[in-house]
């Protein structure tokens, strides 16, 4: 893993130490803050993904191609005080997806110029996902039909790089087994495991795409396999890992020399689990769900200490009443969430704020929201939020305030919530995480 890290990362000094990597699956500039916080205090490098829906060579639903994304990212990056070359900028799900209800050759040359364009703009780990049907497909493709495509995936992106002349080739991700980005939409009591057999199987398939395609010394760079070690998470519970249950698994590494194996929907596993999953080979974890969740909670705990705080100090009209904006802006604009959650109209509006799936973060870019969110901390900044008070809502920045460990400023609290959930994957990955526990 220490040779993945170094490859990633451009040779960071603390690559030899980690036994992982953690995927940070967000396009939030406080969440992306969090995380540069926590990598620079680590002295790690930091994985940073777009996922093909975020960001494409359109817009995507951020409105950033790749290469704005890369600006925005280096942006943050300067702000924070942490070092561009200790960012590693990945691509997720890159392939087809966004335009499967187009004939297939239409979809795969568009997702050519997305490969292209990630490439170009300077991404360094792409994950090629081909396995969903487009239009004209068989309903379930063959694992030749979905190596071919990634094989073909890959020349683009090799194409790229040798046209750029750039000093650092792309890594690949390849796998079939994807769980469903952003957790599950139905109920689950279990998730089935990838088998040893079915794994073998992928690399060996994928192997023979690439040399059919005179990709040999790309391959020598496909880093990882996405795999179903048996975690997820639907909208109320979590499906936890069980090593027992991934043995088979884990002992297909040993016959896929060089590669790791990468675990998407680890979110909101137990720290415990983190580090099992890290341990058994499963060693790029991805978090997406999970940070936006702790900043979600994060704002709706301050808009609580602003209701407790502020009702003698502001008049109605300049509290942020951010529950309510956000409620009434998703009830407005339904699209993101209405297809995912189900039950009566008491049902709805608990998934709404509290489901796994976290679809409220696709609202916070909204300019309404933003506006409410931006004037929440501004009401808190010109305040000083007394320590009982924060005990009662966010028990765990209560004590990072009595120790000094955070100034107790809202910007702050809020990047010290999304931190608690980063730290965890941190331990994992072997980083010795310089912000103690609560």
């Amino acid at each position: 893993m220490s040779d993945i890290v170094a490859r990633l990362s451009n040779g960071h000094p603390a690559a030899a130490s980690l036994r992982g990597i953690y995927s940070i699956c967000s396009a939030h500039p406080w969440v992306l803050a969090a995380a540069m916080e926590q990598a620079r205090e680590d002295g790690t490098p930091l994985l940073i993904e777009s996922t093909s829906n975020q960001v494409d060579q359109f817009g995507g639903y951020t409105g950033m191609k790749p290469a704005d994304f890369v600006r925005f990212v280096q942006s943050i990056a300067d702000d924070v005080g942490f070092a561009r070359e200790h960012l590693i900028l990945g691509g997720d799900h890159l392939g087809p997806n966004a335009w499967r209800s187009l004939p297939a050759e239409e979809a795969m040359t568009r997702a050519e110029a997305l490969i292209d364009a990630y490439v170009s703009a300077g991404y360094t780990k792409i994950h090629l996902d081909t396995s969903m049907a487009c239009g004209g497909d068989p309903e379930r493709l063959s694992d030749s039909v979905v190596a071919e495509r990634a094989a073909r995936l890959c020349a683009v992106a090799e194409a790229a790089a040798a046209r750029l002349a750039i000093g650092k080739a792309p890594v690949y991700v390849v796998g079939t087994e994807v769980p469903v980005p952003g957790g599950a939409s139905e109920t689950l009591n279990t998730v089935d495991v990838t088998s040893r057999e079915a794994a073998l199987e992928t690399v060996a398939v994928h192997r023979e795409a690439w040399r059919a395609r005179k990709l040999d010394d790309a391959w020598q760079r496909v880093i990882a396999l996405v795999v179903q070690p048996g975690v997820e998470f639907d909208h109320t519970k979590v499906i936890d890992y069980r090593p027992e249950l991934a043995t088979g698994l884990s002992h297909a590494l040993k016959d896929m020399p060089g590669m790791v194996f990468e675990a998407h929907s680890t979110d909101y596993q137990k720290p415990e689990a983190l580090d099992a999953l890290v341990r058994d080979g499963f060693a790029i974890l991805k978090v997406g769900p999970g940070v936006t969740f702790a900043l979600r909670e994060a704002l709706y705990a301050l808009a609580d200490i602003e209701a407790a705080l502020l009702p003698d100090l502001l008049p109605d009209s300049d509290r942020s009443a951010l529950r309510n904006v956000v409620e009434a802006v998703m009830l407005r604009r339904p699209g993101n969430w209405e297809k995912y959650y189900h039950g009566d109209a008491r049902t709805m509006r608990l998934l709404r704020t509290y489901s796994y799936s976290d679809r409220v973060r696709y609202y916070w870019a909204d300019p309404e929201i933003d506006a409410a969110a931006r004037k929440l901390l501004s009401n808190l900044a010109n305040v000083t939020i007394p320590e009982n008070l924060l005990g009662q809502f966010l028990p765990t920045q209560y004590w990072e305030v009595r120790r000094g460990a955070i100034d107790g400023s809202p910007e702050s609290i809020v990047r010290s919530k999304v931190r608690d959930v980063i730290r965890s994957y941190a331990k994992a990955c072997g980083a010795e995480c310089a912000s103690s526990d609560a």
